[in-house]
């Protein structure tokens, strides 16, 4: 019976990793022998928002690295520090107690040390996120080539980590090109918990995008293609659904004067149901680690316009066939997108029913005997 520690930080609030990374440990709880660990860092007096299974041991060393973002910069920096010291010693305590025989990461803080935790284990890294958007700083009161050596000298630290990794996986096939001179590494995309009851009959003059109200979703500039779109098709409507904080962009709207015709939502406690209403799904994103909700807007029968961000809608997407693909970053061509969508039913019926054989794909099952074979094979 192998032992496996999954290192996954927070379960307390809605986020896709945390999402996929419970569902990838409940899976291996139902369906295998594994003796399963989970490791947390923050909120421990806070209720989970994903649950586990019973029979998964999970501790949570309460350090609360997000709450260090609230901090000022010089008090941030000293008690980075001290809890990242912490952190090295109460998980070494802790693995060498569990002594597992696969240690998992997601790839944040315990990466700068667990190769060093000389517990037994073979390490295994896994990453959320693209190589080109990941571990970058960005300062605005700093000079870009400031910001520049910096982002440098903090992705060559993360890749000596994870050269010395006994395994490193990653989520698109386009991300893997970024990776030169990684070894073990591997492709394995995320999958999809459950599919979807109810499938959309693409009727409906409406289109939805769904994720957290954050910059690098890209929703004001869905909001600026939609002035494009309305222009034409007066009678659509956009139905955007996600968690954070919706004030901006609703403000945007407003100024837009499309308030009759965007709406910013909160996140849905059913997105099937959502997607379902709906007859084009949009994902605007200015980059993404995979992009996971274009596979369940493809599982409802969805249609995908998307921007060709880096990394993931390239892999999911076969422009023309299941989707359209625009240029990254423009609105006007997003727009243009939406609305050869909208002009063309024949088009997107077909695409509809493309998107369904295209979802099957990223079936729970299948994903998952991936991480079982990798497993097996350490």
């Amino acid at each position: 019976m192998k032992k496996i520690v999954y290192i996954v930080g927070d379960l307390s609030y809605p986020n896709g990793m945390s999402r996929v990374l419970s569902q990838k440990v409940n899976y291996l709880a139902r369906h295998t022998d594994y003796e399963l660990y989970v490791v947390l860092t923050e909120k421990a007096s806070k209720p989970w928002y994903y649950q586990l299974e019973p029979n998964i041991k999970h501790v949570n060393f309460d350090l609360n690295f997000d709450d260090l973002y609230l901090l000022p910069m010089h008090r941030r920096l000293l008690a980075y520090r001290k809890s990242q010291k912490q952190y090295k010693k109460l998980l070494t305590d802790y693995l060498m107690q569990v002594r597992p025989d696969i240690t998992v990461s997601v790839m944040r803080r315990e990466i700068n040390f667990i190769n060093d935790i000389q517990d037994g284990s073979r390490k295994v890294g896994e990453i959320h996120f693209n190589k080109q958007n990941y571990r970058t700083f960005e300062r605005q009161w700093l000079p870009g080539f400031v910001n520049r050596y910096i982002t440098r000298c903090w992705q060559r630290s993360l890749e000596r980590q994870i050269r010395r990794l006994d395994k490193f996986v990653i989520l698109t096939k386009e991300d893997l090109g970024n990776w030169n001179g990684i070894s073990d590494i591997s492709v394995i995309p995320n999958p999809i918990a459950t599919f979807p009851t109810v499938i959309s009959e693409g009727t409906s003059k409406m289109v939805i995008a769904a994720g957290r109200y954050t910059h690098v979703k890209g929703f004001d500039l869905l909001i600026k293609a939609w002035q494009g779109v309305h222009d034409k098709h007066p009678d659509w409507t956009l139905n955007i659904y996600g968690a954070g904080n919706r004030e901006g962009y609703q403000q945007q709207v407003d100024m837009l004067q499309l308030s009759d015709c965007v709406h910013c939502n909160e996140a849905s406690s059913d997105i099937y149901a959502r997607y379902a209403e709906h007859s084009i799904f949009v994902l605007s994103s200015r980059f993404e680690g995979f992009g996971l909700v274009i596979v369940e807007a493809m599982a409802t029968g969805l249609p995908v316009v998307s921007f060709r961000c880096p990394c993931g809608p390239e892999d999911i997407i076969t422009d023309g066939e299941d989707g359209l693909l625009v240029e990254n970053g423009n609105p006007q061509k997003l727009a243009e997108g939406i609305c050869i969508a909208i002009e063309h039913p024949e088009l997107r019926k077909r695409m509809a029913a493309k998107a369904l054989v295209t979802a099957q794909r990223y079936r729970e099952d299948s994903i998952m005997q991936q991480w079982i074979k990798l497993f097996e094979s350490l």
